[in-house]
């Protein structure tokens, strides 16, 4: 049973490799890397996203619902592939 380990490819944090600094709520094609299909905001275990800019990114999506940049939600019966297409 031991030898049946998944090896999973190495989660990294986008963020910190691209360096940036700040993560702007307007910029919602940055954002929507953290986003799910139905605009909930993903944990830190599935993007690989370091603590300090999934804080960055938390606060710029809530922001940027506030704003109505982002829909806060979507109804179940009108998920799309790709969200920021529509708008």
């Amino acid at each position: 049973m031991a030898d049946n380990k998944r090896k999973y490819a190495r989660k990294y944090c986008r963020y910190t490799e691209a360096k940036i600094e700040f993560i702007d709520y307007k910029d919602t094609q940055l954002l929507k890397y953290c986003l799910s299909e139905r605009f909930k905001i993903m944990p830190r275990r599935l993007t690989g996203t370091s603590k300090k800019y999934q804080e960055m990114v938390e606060k710029a999506i809530k922001r940027a619902r506030h704003a109505a940049l982002i829909p806060y939600v979507v109804d179940r019966d009108e998920v799309v592939a790709n969200p920021f297409e529509i708008l």
